[in-house]
């Protein structure tokens, strides 16, 4: 029997990426072999329930959002996470999966849009980027980054023009770290570089504030 470790399922207004504001159902997986310095998952790293695929497909049935996020922790980690991927898209769902970028992406369905954050200088693990998957994206995916000061800034946008991630994906998505830097800041270098990247917040923290669940 196919299952997979859920630490929550749940729905909310999605926060980030280019469906922002719309009713999305939440799958978070257990589980991330990253360590990132601004994660606000941590309560993701272990513990979470063992549900089956069709228990998962039963929930988010239930909840009735249309779009539907699998996410972590890494949701990655989980081998079964490729199934579930197919299962949601089967279903007539609008699917994304939100990644690390740490492991390989092939195989993922096709009709979901990969939102792979590209680790910044800043979170302590840039060197678990995987390169080897930006050749992999499709031009429904996005490319996130987030953003911890003005070296994250100069980073990503340097990693922007060599992969030429602009033309690659339909969105580049540069997002100031909560409590770090401030939204303002990020916006003003964006505008004085015209970057053709979509500046971005977390909705969801600052509706809701830094809580799981929501």
């Amino acid at each position: 029997m196919t299952t997979l470790r859920i630490t929550e399922i749940f729905k909310s207004l999605q926060g980030e990426a280019s469906t922002v504001g719309r009713p999305t159902t939440f799958v978070r997986l257990t589980g991330c072999p990253l360590r990132c310095g601004y994660c606000d998952t941590e309560y993701a790293f272990h513990g979470g329930d063992v549900m089956t695929l069709d228990a998962v497909m039963d929930r988010v049935r239930e909840l009735g959002a249309a779009f539907v996020t699998v996410t972590g922790g890494e949701p990655l980690a989980q081998k079964n996470c490729w199934p579930l991927l197919a299962r949601l898209a089967d279903a007539g769902y609008r699917v994304s999966l939100e990644t690390s970028g740490a492991i390989d992406i092939e195989g993922v369905d096709e009709r979901v849009s990969v939102v792979l954050d590209l680790k910044t200088p800043g979170s302590g693990e840039v060197s678990r980027n995987l390169y080897s998957n930006i050749p992999r994206l499709r031009a429904h995916d996005q490319v996130k980054f987030v953003i911890c000061g003005r070296d994250d800034y100069e980073w990503a946008r340097f990693k922007l023009g060599e992969f030429s991630l602009a033309d690659r994906v339909s969105d580049v998505l540069f997002s100031p770290c909560f409590g770090e830097l401030q939204p303002r800041d990020l916006a003003d270098w964006i505008v004085a570089d015209s970057l053709p990247v979509r500046f971005q917040i977390q909705l969801h923290k600052y509706l809701w504030g830094d809580l799981p669940g929501v």
